[in-house]
């Protein structure tokens, strides 16, 4: 890939064959997986994607056969059927025009300048990308500490992603580490620094995609990319680096050219247009870090309710329900965490994940069950002092009283969240 740089004079057949291929992909992957890198992308792209959504849902179904429907789409970080269709379409779209484009173009030598233009989308794109996703992890948005539904929740029941975004979240001063290594992604977006940074995101997009492959979090086409786009950014100086690695001979590593150096209007527009892009995405990731703490990180406001309670007596009816350990309805416990979910344990170990409502006014809640919205509980709560609470109402057609009594607790009661730092061990603390 040394040759294919601007500098270069005369690209071999093959090169010329290969970077076609890679220019029409990787605009395309960019377009259609944009997942936000670009300020104002998703405008320009509402009504194509729209397009793109009802043209993949009938592809899926009339050529590939799938034995599903599609319903289900994202903007670049999920791996849905529907991501995945996308991406074959860029592959094969770029292999019919790789091949459309060597037929009709014979006589050039190479292709200096889209190779340029290439590069300035695909550093953009990487280090906007891994810029934003700095910055969710400095503001502790994407990995919030335990919640209190994971400090309940059997070790064992975790999923392979639910375990990852324990460990990781249980740490800010690892959240610190990532966001940082991944807002060094900035460098990208200097020509003098674009290999050294492309290096730094080759490293750094392998960590996450380790991650997101081997504990089943559902990023995989995002952060193969990321790696991918590194990758091909740093290949133009790799015989350079492995010479200096491996040789102990002295290289220097040549500024990607500027093919418009002698164009003062140019020179300007570009400068204008990199300060707006960097200054507008720094800034609005910096402001909507901390609106979105309050919203949804770990300073996001809790529930008067706020707690874990264990349930005295459940009586639906005029029953009242003993702990039987085979019983599905009965609650053995109930977990509020935040404004908008509870969870439910019930007394066979089974999980009710539900969607909350309150109204501290009118001391209510509504429980609506997430898998089913139309299983309800409507309640209303009494407290009778600081740790007795009774909630009364319905389920379904049957009237339901429950008593529960508030866990007194701290979160560094959990061993988990009270073991804190040590410089000393004289013995492994392994539990």
């Amino acid at each position: 890939m040394d040759s294919l740089a601007p500098e270069a004079t005369r690209w071999s057949a093959a090169e010329k064959i290969n970077f076609r291929f890679l220019f029409v992909f990787f605009l395309l992957f960019i377009i259609v997986e944009n997942n936000g890198a670009f300020p104002f992308f998703d405008y320009v792209m509402q009504y194509p994607t729209e397009w793109l959504h009802a043209f993949v849902v009938w592809l899926g179904k009339h050529v590939l056969r799938l034995p599903y429907d599609i319903v289900h789409f994202t903007y670049g970080s999920g791996d849905t059927t529907y991501d995945y269709i996308l991406v074959l379409c860029c592959f094969v779209t770029a292999v019919i025009a790789a091949i459309v484009w060597t037929l009709i173009d014979r006589e050039s030598e190479g292709y200096p300048k889209l190779y340029y233009w290439l590069t300035v989308i695909v550093r953009f794109y990487v280090g906007l990308m891994l810029i934003n996703y700095g910055m969710i992890k400095i503001f502790k948005l994407q990995f919030p500490y335990p919640y209190l539904y994971r400090l309940l929740q059997p070790y064992g029941d975790s999923s392979p992603m639910g375990l990852a975004w324990t460990f990781l979240g249980f740490s800010k001063g690892y959240n610190y580490f990532m966001g940082f290594a991944e807002v060094a992604a900035g460098l990208l977006l200097f020509r003098r620094t674009m290999t050294f940074g492309a290096l730094v995101c080759m490293m750094t997009a392998a960590n996450v995609m380790a991650i997101n492959y081997f504990y089943d979090v559902p990023v995989k086409i995002l952060s193969t990319a990321l790696f991918v786009l590194s990758f091909f950014l740093a290949s133009r100086d790799f015989r350079r680096i492995a010479t200096f690695f491996f040789t102990g001979r002295p290289i220097s590593l040549p500024v990607i050219s500027y093919p418009y150096a002698g164009n003062k209007p140019m020179n300007i527009a570009r400068i204008v247009t990199k300060v707006l892009v960097i200054g507008y995405v720094i800034i609005t990731s910096i402001v909507q870090g901390f609106e979105f703490e309050k919203q949804y990180g770990d300073s996001m406001p809790k529930p008067k309710l706020y707690g874990i309670y264990n349930v005295e007596t459940f009586v639906l009816g005029n029953d009242t329900l003993p702990p039987i350990m085979t019983d599905t309805l009965r609650w053995k416990k109930l977990a509020v965490n935040s404004l908008t979910q509870a969870r439910v344990y019930h007394v066979n170990d089974s999980i009710g994940r539900y969607f909350a409502k309150f109204d501290t006014t009118a001391h209510t809640l509504t429980l609506k069950l997430a898998t089913d919205t139309t299983f309800q509980y409507r309640l209303r709560y009494e407290q009778k002092d600081s740790v007795n609470f009774i909630f009364s109402g319905t389920v379904k057609n049957d009237s339901v009283a429950i008593a529960l009594k508030k866990v007194k607790f701290r979160p560094e009661d959990f061993r988990l969240m009270g073991r804190g730092f040590h410089w000393i061990n004289e013995t492994p603390y392994n539990r």
